[in-house]
């Protein structure tokens, strides 16, 4: 956001705060792609991931009164989706049908976040290439749903909505180190499964086993 747009949002928090259901509503049109984005990926399921994207958003509006600006509000917001994902997470014992645990745990130094770029738009006039495009979405999405659940949620709040670590932590109410640790992991175990599947990635993320990040790819996040 810019300078005014933060303005904004402080004014509109702040009427949320005395009840304003209008002004709260603009925030959901803004939050609520990023919400939605959020919980989709770490779910994997559109109309589940729509219900706990509303549910979120009430939650959030019942407890407005309790932020209080220590972090940004994307990142409050964003906890209380996380952790409403954790509960339907446990309700329904959801286990991955292929587990990464048994990839490596070998940590790696903070690198470029390259899975955003690889989530891209803007294709669909080439049919060949929206095909394969969704194909690796697809790719992307099973291997997120196969990492274990608190590095699939640093990962996709990290390197796919852009979070800062600092602000992850805050939505996962993590350690600034575990953080670190998880995302470490979790990308590790990305890029040895993308690996099986490098001929989908563009030609500059053809990643090889070593830990090498490739160059970042322009392009915005899919919702």
């Amino acid at each position: 956001m810019d300078k005014l747009a933060r303005d904004d949002e402080e004014l509109l928090i702040a009427r949320s705060k005395r009840g304003d259901v209008n002004a709260f509503n603009q925030l959901i049109l803004h939050y609520q792609p990023i919400m939605f984005s959020a919980i989709f990926r770490l779910l994997g399921d559109y109309d589940t991931a729509a219900d706990i994207t509303q549910d979120a958003f009430l939650a959030a509006f019942r407890g407005v009164q309790t932020y209080r600006g220590g972090s940004s509000f994307r990142a409050w917001l964003l906890r209380i989706g996380t952790n409403l994902v954790y509960d339907h997470w446990r309700r329904i014992q959801r286990r991955p049908a292929e587990s990464l645990e048994l990839l490596t745990e070998e940590d790696e130094p903070h690198s470029s976040e390259s899975l955003s770029a690889l989530i891209t738009t803007g294709i669909e006039d080439n049919p060949e290439e929206s095909l394969l495009s969704q194909e690796l979405q697809g790719l992307i999405q099973q291997a997120l749903e196969q990492l274990p659940f608190d590095q699939r949620t640093a990962i996709v709040l990290c390197d796919i909505q852009g979070l800062s670590y600092e602000e992850v932590a805050a939505a996962t109410q993590a350690t600034l180190g575990t953080v670190r640790s998880r995302i470490s992991r979790g990308r590790t175990r990305l890029r040895q499964y993308l690996y099986q599947y490098r001929e989908l990635l563009p030609r500059d993320y053809r990643l090889t086993k070593s830990s090498q990040e490739p160059p970042p790819l322009e392009g915005g996040v899919e919702r």
